[in-house]
């Protein structure tokens, strides 16, 4: 078998994975096919890009379980037309994911080593809808608000006031919440004209969500 075989057949597997963790929404897989996750890992780890694990990254960060990355955006449920906020971009494939589903994708990032790295896979990969910048995202970014959709990588306590406030009505937010050193809720929150709808997906295990910005 050529190491071109080879490769093949992991990222085959690497769907069937995917798949078999309950993701059935065909937008989102033929997504996490078209995007190779092996140009957001880079070093000893590019490896191990195709299994279901997350792994580490610069900055003391991890790039997502590809299920969890996938199962996330499945409760998104993004189409075509949406304008996307994704607060952590950290290796930038769950923006990248977001990319062949949505209309633009605006990513932030407060480390801008990994902003920067990020950027630059996606100029080699041609993802022009994405804007990336280094910003606090727990604030959000409200000269581009409102959005139709939110995605947050990081365990906050609660979801963060500012990012509600930029949802749009009709509009989804997935985040993670909970104490950042025990297990976390996957939680998606719907606006409403009259207010929030809250509902628990599953357990999770994210980086918090820090204010300020890094290195």
């Amino acid at each position: 078998m050529t190491q071109d075989d080879d490769l093949a057949e992991q990222r085959m597997r690497f769907i069937y994975t995917i798949r078999s963790r309950g993701v059935t929404d065909a937008r989102v897989l033929s997504a996490m096919e078209r995007i190779d996750r092996r140009a957001f890992v880079t070093g000893i780890f590019s490896d191990r890009a195709y299994e279901d694990m997350p792994l580490p990254i610069a900055c003391g960060q991890t790039i997502s379980q590809p299920s969890v990355v996938a199962l996330m955006t499945e409760a998104l449920q993004v189409s075509p037309r949406d304008k996307v906020l994704e607060v952590g971009t950290g290796s930038g494939y769950q923006a990248a994911i977001l990319s062949q589903l949505a209309r633009r994708v605006y990513t932030v990032e407060r480390h801008r080593t990994l902003a920067q790295a990020a950027q630059r896979v996606f100029d080699q990969l041609g993802l022009h809808n994405i804007t990336s910048m280094v910003s606090d995202g727990s604030h959000g970014l409200p000269e581009q608000a409102p959005f139709d959709r939110i995605i947050v990588t990081a365990a906050a306590e609660d979801p963060p006031g500012p990012l509600l406030a930029q949802l749009k009505i009709g509009g989804i937010m997935v985040v993670p919440v909970g104490q950042s050193d025990t297990v976390q809720s996957l939680i998606r929150v719907i606006r409403h004209e009259d207010g929030f709808e809250y509902e628990e997906m599953r357990a999770v295990r994210f980086v918090p969500l820090l204010e300020g910005l890094g290195h």
